[in-house]
This record gives C-alpha cells, sequence and structure tokens, in this order.
C-alpha cells in the first residue's frame, strides 16, 4: 500500500512540546519509525507536515490517485476545521484520523473532532503506535 501521513501544526515540535503529552520520541523518529514499519510491510509511505490549513488541504486533494489511504494527525484543526472536513469529504482516499494524546482525557474543546466524520475511524491515546495501528489496519482491511 501507498500511505500519506498527514501531520498538521506542532507536530513538527515532537520531542520538546510537552514531553509530558506527546512523549520524548521527534518527528523525525516518527517517521523513521513508520518508513521501518511500511517497508517491513511491502508498503510504502511519504510524509507531509504543514503548521498551514491550505497546505494540509491541498495534500489531501493531491493524494487522489497517488496513496491507497491517508493517516491524518490534524493537530488543533481536528477542532474547527471544516475546510479540512469537506477535503477529507471531496476525495475518495480512506483516511483515519491519529492523535498522540487521548484528547478525551483532556481538555473539553479537544473531545469533539469535526474531521473524524470523514474517516473511517479515529485513533487516539496510544502514543506513537496510534500510527502504526491506523497503517495496520489499512493493510489487513485494505481499502476502509
Amino acid at each position: 500500500m501507498r500511505f500519506l501521513i498527514l501531520n498538521g501544526p506542532n507536530l513538527n515540535l515532537l520531542g520538546r512540546r510537552e514531553p509530558g503529552i506527546y512523549g520524548e520520541k521527534t518527528y523525525e523518529g516518527l517517521c523513521s519509525r513508520l518508513e521501518q514499519f511500511a517497508a517491513a510491510h511491502e508498503s510504502t509511505v511519504s510524509f507531509i507536515q504543514s503548521n498551514h490549513e491550505g497546505a494540509l488541504i491541498d495534500a489531501i486533494h493531491a493524494a487522489v490517485g497517488t496513496y491507497d489511504a491517508i493517516i491524518f494527525n490534524p493537530g488543533a484543526f481536528t477542532h474547527y476545521s471544516y475546510a479540512l472536513l469537506d477535503a477529507l469529504k471531496a476525495v475518495e482516499v480512506p483516511c483515519i484520523e491519529v492523535h498522540i494524546s487521548n484528547v478525551h482525557r483532556r481538555e473539553e474543546f479537544r473531545h469533539k473532532s469535526v474531521t473524524a466524520p470523514a474517516c473511517v475511524g479515529q485513533i487516539c491515546g496510544l502514543g506513537l503506535y496510534g500510527y502504526e495501528a491506523a497503517m495496520g489496519y489499512f493493510l489487513e482491511d485494505g481499502q476502509g
């Protein structure tokens, strides 16, 4: 399978940003881990991280015909970006939303995802493993 790993705002700061919540592994470490996972499953993986909503929308649009699945951590955009919701709904590339922390054990505003309804499912609270779990789902199920 061909995976697009899409990460939103502040995920480039993994390892430095609130390590008690997000852990001490860096964004580069996450990418390396997922490259190894993909290779072990005869898959490919590409990464896009942006702090800009429009860049994420462009990446979702460009995924059509290039990727079989999207693994997406929208960061704070999760809670208010109807534009990302619309982009996900506009493409026929299945997506799983991933969050490193358990958003349901955090501030109330984090409990609601406006992007999740356009996704096959949502994984939260499993740390970086959540990305692998999402990839594993698609590898097992194929299309979501």
